[in-house]
């Protein structure tokens, strides 16, 4: 008798171990969204962290600046021992020429003080050859505005001596308070800076009476 075959195919039983094995092929995939989403956290703590570290590079830029600064004073500059204040050969200088043009008129102490305590604010006690506007010199005088010519504000003896013509026509200039004073004069949109020079003025000015030891030069 002819044996039948059977067409039907025949099933495979899959192991248990192979069962088993199906799920990790799947689990790669599930990790890249996680990494996806690391990466999203992190940027958005960047725009959160960012302004902080610039202001506290801005501070250590600031300190090394500053260090630079004092590495760097100028030869020849000291500072006041009562004031505290920083000047230089140049500030001593200029500071000299308006007291002794104040002290040839016969004014006091004290319109030197005022005068000195106004071309610190101005000027720094410099002979500048720019400023806001058309202003030029220790006082900033402005030859629009009738104080000279370019020439005559950049001299410290006409810019001190016109200074002071205009100083002693302010009534109770003696006594008034200094940044008051000095206000009259120069008409600034600050009128109050004056006032912070004083303590510096009167140092510069009793070091540049007549047998004064100098505060300073």
């Amino acid at each position: 008798m002819a044996t039948v075959r059977s067409t039907a195919r025949p099933t495979r039983t899959r192991s248990s171990s192979t069962a088993r094995r199906r799920p990790r092929s799947g689990r790669a995939p599930s990790r890249r969204p996680s990494k996806r989403r690391s990466r999203r956290s992190l940027g958005t703590l960047v725009p959160k962290w960012w302004p902080v570290a610039l202001v506290v590079a801005a501070a250590l830029i600031g300190v090394a600046w500053n260090a630079g600064d004092e590495a760097t004073a100028p030869d020849g500059a000291c500072t006041l021992p009562g004031s505290g204040v920083t000047v230089t050969e140049e500030q001593v200088g200029n500071a000299a020429i308006i007291a002794q043009v104040g002290r040839d008129r016969g004014l006091p102490d004290r319109a030197v003080v005022i005068a000195l305590a106004t071309a610190q604010q101005e000027s720094r006690l410099r002979n500048l050859d720019h400023g806001d506007r058309d202003s030029l010199g220790l006082f900033q005088q402005r030859p629009s505005q009738g104080w000279g010519t370019e020439a005559q504000v950049q001299d410290p003896v006409y810019a001190a001596g016109k200074f002071y013509d205009w100083l002693v026509t302010v009534p109770g200039w003696e006594t008034g308070r200094l940044t008051d004073v000095a206000q009259a004069v120069q008409r600034s949109g600050y009128p109050e800076l004056y006032q912070q020079h004083e303590a510096m003025a009167v140092e510069l000015a009793a070091g540049f009476g007549p047998g004064a030891t100098p505060a300073c030069g």
